[in-house]
């Protein structure tokens, strides 16, 4: 996806969080008119593959991951994918994309019948894998975000709070079993059945 890109949609409004780290991605662009915010996807990566030593989560969302740096790698570094936050297993927050703008994290995706869940939702990155437990600084965090980001757009309720199988379900596992979602929905005190 190239249309209409990268800074040159940059706008005084845009929506970065404070106290995020900002690490402008040039893939996002501008979602469709009259669209609400309304879904919070909750995805995994680490690159490579559970490794959580470096930077190339960050370089891969702004397309400077090198093919030759290893060899998972030369599989992804063309695509064009980002996200709007990154936590860390630190706790640290990684910001690419303003929360009023499409970030690419989704794909080929649907929930509830409406496809094209990049045009009306918000994805956040947890660094970790399907199988390894979360710290409780990205639990944390990501706690405090989510409460941010509903404060931000209120259509995004707890029903409204899905990990990325739950939208591309023949596709994607993330953010995984090992992502505690009855700990994670007490903490932002939201009780229903999406994503468990």
């Amino acid at each position: 996806m190239t249309d209409s890109n990268s800074t040159s949609l940059a706008q005084p409004d845009d929506i970065w969080l404070a106290g995020a780290r900002a690490c402008i991605s040039p893939n996002f662009n501008l979602r469709p008119e009259q669209t609400d915010v309304s879904l919070l996807v909750i995805h995994n990566i680490s690159l490579p593959p559970g490794d959580f030593s470096s930077d190339a989560v960050e370089r891969f969302f702004c397309n400077r991951l090198p093919a030759d740096e290893h060899p998972y790698f030369a599989g992804i570094a063309q695509l064009q994918v980002s996200s709007h936050l990154f936590i860390r297993r630190s706790g640290e927050l990684v910001q690419f994309v303003p929360l009023n703008r499409r970030a690419w994290h989704a794909g080929v995706s649907a929930f509830e019948g409406r496809q094209n869940c990049n045009d009306y939702s918000i994805g956040i990155e947890l660094e970790g894998t399907d199988d390894l437990p979360y710290t409780q600084a990205q639990y944390d965090v990501l706690a405090q975000v989510t409460r941010d980001i509903q404060r931000l757009f209120p259509a995004i309720n707890g029903d409204r709070i899905v990990g990325h199988n739950d939208i591309a379900p023949t596709r994607k596992t993330d953010p995984g079993r090992a992502f505690d979602w009855a700990y994670y929905r007490a903490m932002i005190g939201a009780n229903n059945k999406q994503g468990q």
